[in-house]
């Protein structure tokens, strides 16, 4: 099989993707991934005059950052989609600089449905001191370092507090209140504004950045072997060799067992995946015939709480497009996950129609779901640790055998769960390499 020489890789990521189905170059550095994290990594390390290779298994770079415009002909992220910290996040300028079409939008419910009713005023006052109370509560307890779940520190339970529950849990972190570490919530936290969401889609930004890196796309890699000087790769177009490499895969792949390594994984490290498994964020955007209809206005956002932990949310008609994009989390959005794509629609307009009337079916042209449950490289949304096992993040990020690295959201010194954390764990990641393997 021919290769790849040092001198093409490097003129590659001066002017784009490689071409498919040439065999990947060796390398100072092996990066698996094209996801955020990956992208970030393999820029920082060009930057310090490293040479490097990029291993995606899809047919596309992003991950979990993915804007597509087939489905409604409009862009949407089937991914993330908020960019959160925006007056921090190293996304935020290239978005502004490249004159993407940004709008502020932070968690202030416009609508409150408890069960078949609206939420009274003096509820919606309950609701939104209730979910300061417990933020400054659980980040207390984390700093105290008592690593309980969520739902410990709710004052009492009934419809006001089970809403507040359904956003620091299955809406924000991807799990219920009760399956959340207190001190890994030091993490993630809700202090994340100002958030921006983009027109032309996050995963659209993330893929204008990564331009300029070289990509061996629809490649998985298979074996990692570290038992010898540096690492081997082992993919379907052949073997890569490199001084080291950079880990960028969910936990859920991880802890799927995808990337089998040799020697196996040090139990340390097997344990710490394992104790900060994927969660599931899901989405069911609508199609609508036009926007601003039922009486909403662009960007308006909607709950109802469900007994059962059934609940959903609605960001409705986003930047004036004929959209309105449920959201179901935890352990409902595995269920649903399962259930397939015409039962997530069909929930989805059930709760529409007891909260704005019988003429939403009219108006549907077409729905879809995210499954990121069943995407084999994801296998979730991203990644949160059980209650008592907050600090296993560390242990994640930490080196195996001082050549295999880790990175990506799970990884994140800073906000965790995020593609901007992702971002500047790529960086991080990257550096310590760089220090690592000396002299350039």
């Amino acid at each position: 099989m021919t290769g790849i020489t040092r001198r093409s890789a490097l003129a590659a990521l001066a002017g784009g993707a490689l071409v498919q189905g040439q065999a990947p170059a060796n390398a100072d550095v092996a990066i698996i991934g094209a996801g955020s994290a990956g992208l970030n990594a393999a820029r920082r390390l060009r930057e310090l005059g490293r040479s490097v290779v990029v291993l995606e298994a899809r047919n596309r770079i992003g991950g979990r950052a993915w804007t597509e415009s087939d489905t409604f002909g409009i862009p949407f992220d089937r991914g993330c989609a908020w960019l959160h910290k925006a007056d921090d996040n190293p996304y935020t300028p290239l978005a502004r600089e490249w004159g993407f079409t940004l709008f502020e939008h932070n968690n202030h419910l416009d609508g409150l449905w408890l069960g078949d009713r609206r939420a009274t005023d003096d509820e919606r006052k309950r609701q939104a001191d209730e979910e300061s109370r417990l933020d400054e509560v659980m980040m207390k307890r984390g700093k105290q370092g008592k690593d309980k779940s969520g739902e410990a520190w709710l004052k009492r339970r009934g419809p006001v507090e089970d809403a507040v529950a359904t956003f620091h849990g299955p809406m924000s972190s991807a799990v219920d209140l009760d399956e959340l570490s207190t001190v890994d919530y030091l993490t993630i936290g809700t202090d994340v504004e100002p958030n921006l969401l983009i027109k032309e889609g996050y995963g659209a930004l993330v893929a204008r950045y990564g331009r300029e890196v070289a990509v061996e796309l629809s490649t998985p890699v298979r074996t990692v072997r570290y038992s010898g000087q540096g690492v081997e790769l082992e993919t379907a177009k052949g073997t890569v060799r490199a001084k080291a490499c950079i880990v960028t895969s969910s936990t859920g792949v991880l802890a799927a067992e995808k990337i089998r390594f040799d020697p196996v994984l040090p139990e340390w490290k097997r344990d710490a995946i394992a104790d900060v498994p994927m969660g599931l964020l899901a989405k069911i955007p609508l199609q609508f015939r036009e926007s601003g209809l039922f009486g909403l206005k662009d960007f308006d956002d909607l709950l109802r709480e469900q007994r059962g932990k059934r609940d959903i949310y609605f960001l409705s008609f986003p930047f004036h497009l004929p959209l309105m994009v449920g959201f179901v989390g935890g352990d409902f959005a595995w269920e649903l996950s399962a259930a397939g794509e015409r039962e997530a629609v069909d929930y989805a307009m059930h709760h529409l129609r007891h909260m704005l009337g019988s003429d939403v079916d009219k108006q549907l042209v077409k729905g879809s779901f995210t499954q990121w449950a069943g995407d084999p490289w994801a296998l979730g949304a991203y990644a949160t640790a059980t209650p008592g096992n907050g600090r296993s993040r560390e242990a994640l990020r930490r080196t195996v055998a001082e050549r295999v690295y880790f990175a990506g959201e799970a990884c994140a010194s800073r906000w965790t769960q995020t593609c901007g954390g992702a971002a500047i764990s790529g960086r991080e990641t990257a550096e310590a390499v760089h220090k690592a393997l000396g002299a350039a």
